[in-house]
């Protein structure tokens, strides 16, 4: 195998292991972070780029939302109207039961 091709697959190997050290950020401190009227750009900053999202416009006015999730269960969702938060979830994948 040449080199040319090695040095791709290392660069995917450690940026996963990268990610995976430093743990999921959807998490209830950085949900505690997002606050009303922040933009989609400041939570993406915080949260980094959503699982799913989706929007509408009419006439004038949109919104959305936008939903990150991890391999732990946890969910945070936040509804965006035009352009900015206006509510928030966060769901724990924990079971304290």
């Amino acid at each position: 195998m040449s080199i040319r091709f090695l040095r791709p697959a290392l660069l995917v190997v450690v940026v996963a292991s990268l990610t995976l050290a430093c743990g999921s950020k959807i998490n209830q401190s950085n949900f505690d972070k997002i606050e009303n009227d922040m933009t989609r750009a400041d939570v993406i900053d915080i949260l980094g780029e959503p699982t799913d999202s989706s929007d509408v416009g009419i006439a004038g006015f949109s919104g959305g939302m936008a939903r990150w999730s991890d391999d732990d269960g946890n969910i945070i969702t936040i509804q965006f109207v035009n352009g900015k938060v206006k509510g928030k979830q966060f769901s724990s994948g924990s079971s304290d039961d």
